[in-house]
């Protein structure tokens, strides 16, 4: 038997965790939080030196203080700028989507949290609160009294106990199925020598191993049902397990009270059997939830352990957490990007389908942006390293996805509600039928309020909405469209106009200059010291204009710069003050008009005693994503029915040409970002539903103002922080897949809950009339829930 690695008693491998790089197990849970504490505070020295086994660690109940320090909650705590703090917690004991509302329910009520979301799928918990006003101990401590066990989400830690859940899971439905077969043939006896007339001896002796066999289903297989129902009335709420709870309970010791005194009948096999088929039916459920867990996986799994380092012409192999910003990379052929950075290497071929879902590699040239987490598929490059770590863009589209799972959309909460309020008003209609049937036929009376307990069990009511919008937000993963919450796929459903942004979202984002035009012809000989000063300027800019500007080292140096959504950059070069961008923006005069050749025209202005004079203007194109057209003849087409609007800051002329070359049919030329925000608000005033599609800071204030909107992959990290939706690549058809998805998940949760509704009324009448036998009722109540579950993977 192995030992524990803290304290060298007998261990358990079922608790375990990596120290020093290697998995080390521990007898309890409290040397392991000890041991974690030690190594995540830095302390490993402490076990390499120690010269005697450390004592054994009191376990911990309710006293979480450990997880207080700033050390400990590194792994799984992030601080916001406002001084909130989020934690992500694994909690034990959840089996339902009861059990979600009433953690939250119950952790709303402390004063320092300030949001709490459960995720009843994945039993995890996204709890942000104040740290000045409770600690982080109190609030898993107030779990705990509630039945609850609160631990940090750690991948490895999750893994582990999904696989004790199978094990119990299966070691109690392999107890109720034995028992089941069992009493099942006890049972055949008995009925036979009822009929044939069994001397009573004998039928005592069967009834009392038919109670022996019952027994272990009743206390063992069914304690989860008695567990949660047990956490749900001390916290004065109802879940669908205290139907159940009551339904076996009663069964089991009105058989018991016949056996023992030899009187009434018994029901062994009937309480064995429904045991049975309400277990398979969780478990199924559980296999479900365990393999969208899986297929969920934490995205930093993709990222290597090393990285090789390029310094001095050699390739020095470093763990990833000593990659910092600025370092030069190689990475082979094959190999995943370990970081956010550039490109050095003069091109390269990238897969990026594991963030992306675009199967084709991407060609990337020098001064490219590379993500972490993509794959090198072609030669070996070297890149500088931008970003690491929670800065990374795959840290970012990790935390939508939490953000993602853990959101409750309204349908889920309305369902949470109904089904605790369904569990009340079936509770009260089995008293009335308990009193009719006893005023009919007493001996009956129990079996059918049995029957009417197990069979209105809203198992059906709680999954229908959460299991169709989970598959719905993972099969848009899949299309690359990155949902940040499933409150955002009901709004999707009802999308009936898109409005586009130009720059970077219908067109490539990729601006060139084409044309440099001195204001003077005289002064043309200064135009690359201009382009110089443009190009420090836009520096400071991530608007798609800054990127037709090269880095040149020779570039000056821009100070006080300026940046101006939707207009321009303004600064001081040597000493002079610069104004770039639009012409109402550089010339205040408006002395000068704007070239008539196609392309975007900016125009770069100089201050001279307290006038700003034109000097050069500027040219730049930028072309069509290949599949804008094919977007926007799949919004209108029939089937979508959805109106399109082209919304930008261009002058007319262009952003007209552009709206007829792909069949827009609105478009709004010139428009600064109140001037967006304007029109999205006529349109919801006019009852239409907007999606806005953009990728700019200009875009940030119609994207926080559309009902939904979407930003661009490429698009600044402060446009997609403000965006419901992320496209995870430059395919535009991932709009129309998304709105067709949408309606397709809401047309499922419709049929879920119509089917859960439909179930209730028919089987409901039929067992309070004494049609329908408990163990049937259970088999009915599992057969609706899996219809409910399968009927959701079909998207």
């Amino acid at each position: 038997m192995s030992a524990c690695f803290h304290c060298g008693l007998p261990a358990d491998d079922a608790i375990a965790t990596d120290i020093l790089g290697e998995p080390r197990v521990f007898c309890c849970q409290g040397c392991m939080f000890v041991a974690e504490a030690i190594h995540q505070g830095g302390l490993d020295n402490y076990y390499q030196f120690r010269d005697a086994l450390g004592e054994k660690a009191a376990e911990y109940s309710d006293n979480f203080v450990g997880y207080d320090l700033d050390e400990v909650q590194q792994a799984f705590v992030r601080a916001e700028p406002s001084g909130l703090k989020t934690a992500r917690l694994s909690v034990q004991g959840i089996s339902c989507a009861a059990c979600a509302w009433l953690i939250e329910s119950h952790l709303h009520k402390q004063p320092a949290v300030e949001s709490v979301r459960v995720n009843a799928t994945s039993r995890t918990c996204l709890l942000r609160w104040d740290e000045k006003k409770q600690p982080l101990s109190e609030l898993m401590a107030a779990l705990t009294r509630i039945g609850y066990r609160p631990q940090p989400d750690r991948q490895q830690d999750a893994d582990a106990t999904r696989r004790r859940e199978a094990q119990q899971y299966m070691m109690r439905l392999g107890v109720a199925g034995i028992g089941m077969m069992q009493v099942g043939m006890v049972a055949v006896a008995l009925y036979a020598g009822g009929i044939q007339g069994m001397e009573s001896h004998w039928q005592s002796f069967f009834r009392w191993v038919s109670l022996v066999i019952a027994t272990p289903v009743v206390v063992f297989s069914a304690q989860p049902f008695f567990l949660s129902a047990w956490r749900a009335v001390r916290a004065r709420h109802l879940n669908m397990d205290v139907s159940v709870s009551l339904a076996i309970g009663l069964a089991y010791g009105a058989s018991a009270w016949a056996t023992v005194y030899q009187t009434g009948e018994v029901y062994f096999d009937s309480v064995s059997m429904f045991t049975f088929f309400l277990l398979l039916g969780r478990f199924l459920e559980m296999r479900a939830r365990h393999n969208s867990a899986f297929a969920r996986q934490d995205l930093q799994q993709l990222l290597p352990l090393t990285a090789a380092r390029v310094k001095d012409n050699a390739h020095d192999l470093v763990p990833l957490a000593a990659i910092g910003l600025g370092d030069r990379l190689w990475v082979n052929a094959g190999d995943v990007i370990p970081s956010d950075g550039v490109l050095i290497s003069p091109q390269a071929q990238i897969d990026e389908s594991l963030l992306t879902g675009e199967s084709i590699p991407q060609q990337k040239k020098m001064a490219d942006e590379l993500v972490a987490g993509t794959l090198n598929t072609d030669t070996a490059l070297v890149m500088e390293v931008t970003a690491t770590g929670d800065h990374t863009q795959l840290s970012a589209i990790e935390r939508m996805v939490d953000q993602a799972s853990l959101e409750k959309p309204r349908q889920v909460a309305l369902a949470d509600r109904i089904a605790g309020r369904f569990v009340a008003v079936v509770l009260i209609i089995a008293l009335v039928v308990a009193w009719g049937w006893w005023q009919v036929d007493p001996g009956k009376a129990l079996w059918v309020v049995l029957s009417v307990l197990v069979v209105t069990c809203p198992c059906a009511l709680s999954l229908a909405t959460p299991a169709a919008l989970t598959a719905g937000v993972n099969r848009a993963r899949k299309l690359g469209l990155l949902i940040t919450g499933a409150q955002s796929l009901e709004a999707l459903a009802k999308v009936d106009v898109v409005a586009f942004d130009k720059t970077g979202t219908l067109t490539e984002g990729r601006l060139r200059v084409t044309q440099l035009s001195a204001v003077v012809p005289e002064q043309a000989h200064n135009i690359d010291y201009w382009v110089g000063v443009i190009t420090a300027l836009e520096k400071f800019s991530q608007h798609p204009i800054a990127g037709a500007f090269s880095q040149s080292e020779k570039a000056p140096d821009a100070t006080e710069v300026e940046v101006v959504e939707g207009e321009g950059v303004a600064g001081v070069v040597d000493g002079r003050q610069y104004r770039f961008g639009k012409l109402e923006f550089a010339d205040k005069s408006y002395g000068y008009s704007q070239p008539e050749q196609e392309g975007m025209w900016q125009l770069l202005s100089s201050d001279h005693q307290g006038k700003f004079t034109p000097l050069m203007w500027v040219c730049l194109n930028d072309n069509l994503r290949t599949s804008s057209a094919q977007c926007v003849m799949r919004l209108k087409d029939s089937k979508q029915q959805v109106s399109t609007a082209l919304l930008s800051g261009d002058r007319p002329a262009q952003v007209e040409r552009i709206a007829k070359v792909l069949g827009i049919t609105e478009s709004v030329p010139q428009a600064r970002p109140a001037d967006k925000l304007t029109w999205v608000q006529n349109q919801q005033r006019s009852g239409h539903r907007v999606l806005m599609v953009g990728d700019g800071i200009n875009d940030v204030p119609v994207l926080s103002a559309a009902d939904v909107s979407m930003a661009m992959g490429s698009a600044t990290r402060l446009a997609q922080s403000k965006a419901d939706c992320v496209l995870l690549h430059s395919n535009l058809l991932a709009i129309p897949d998304g709105l067709a998805l949408a309606r397709r998940v809401q047309a499922i949760v419709r049929q879920n809950l119509s089917w859960a509704l439909l179930y209730n009324v028919v089987a409901l009448p039929a067992a309070a009339a004494g049609i329908l036998p408990p163990w049937l009722a259970a088999i009915g109540m599992s057969f609706s829930s899996l219809i409910v579950v399968l009927n959701a993977t079909r998207v």
